[in-house]
């Protein structure tokens, strides 16, 4: 198992500890229908920045219709009632309308990755852990897939670095390693994301922060890592085998 916890796995795993979700009072989010045009999203942004606003996030897509769909969280330091009337003036704005944050509504995200038969046991525990923490007020989303193959399984390891909100990856399989253990090498290094497996062939288990054997007790470890509430710490069970 991996030795050593990268720093920025360190700094980044203390901050989603002692973050609570469901109290998060540093921002809100403005969703923003609009006709798609080139120059859009930045003319969101510039005004935004005219007003001394920081924006934290973005999201945006196109709907079947052709209708582009654009989320941005502002810190509170600006005035919400100016930027909207500000918003709302910008040309091709359709809706505007205020909403929670993605972390005020979904919170933290458990990753859970691998063959399906694993990835639906681990799942259950980490739903079943999950609802315990989150019906006294936390926030705790499970998010899985159910994939095959070193390439297929590496690069979608390195996609959890950029999902908003990812606090933890589960692995679950028979048998990993390869590229799938660079991968994970890689995202606890370059994302500071911490990695559990399960006990399982190959080299994934010399590189995952803990392994765990039962996957039920995989799932529900990964929720209590990362509950704010919980007291168990990922840097006093870091490279231990459960």
């Amino acid at each position: 198992m991996s030795d050593k916890l990268p720093e920025k796995l360190k700094n980044r795993y203390l901050w989603i500890k002692n973050h609570s979700a469901s109290s998060e009072t540093g921002g809100f989010a403005i969703e923003i229908r609009a006709s798609d045009r080139k120059g859009l999203i930045a003319d969101i942004a510039s005004f935004i920045s005219s007003l001394n606003g920081n924006l934290t996030y973005v999201q945006s897509w196109i709907e079947h219709d052709g209708e582009t769909h654009i989320l941005v969280q502002v810190e509170d330091t600006v005035n919400r009632e100016k930027l909207l009337e500000g918003i709302r003036a910008i040309p091709s704005l359709g809706d505007v309308k205020v909403r929670p944050t993605y972390s005020k509504t979904y919170g933290k995200r458990v990753i859970v990755m691998g063959g399906g038969a694993q990835v639906a046991q681990v799942a259950a525990g980490a739903i079943a852990e999950a609802d315990r923490h989150n019906i006294r007020g936390e926030r705790i989303s499970v998010d899985t897939i159910a994939i095959v193959g070193e390439s297929e399984i590496a690069g979608a390891v390195r996609a959890v670095g950029r999902l908003h909100r990812a606090a933890i990856l589960v692995l679950a399989g028979a048998l990993m390693g390869g590229e799938i253990s660079d991968a994970v090498i890689e995202l606890k290094e370059n994302y500071g994301i911490p990695v559990i497996s399960l006990k399982m062939a190959g080299s994934i288990n010399r590189v995952s922060d803990i392994v765990v054997s039962d996957p039920l007790e995989a799932g529900v470890m990964a929720v209590m890592l990362i509950s704010h509430v919980g007291k168990f710490n990922l840097l006093k069970v870091h490279g231990r085998e459960f």
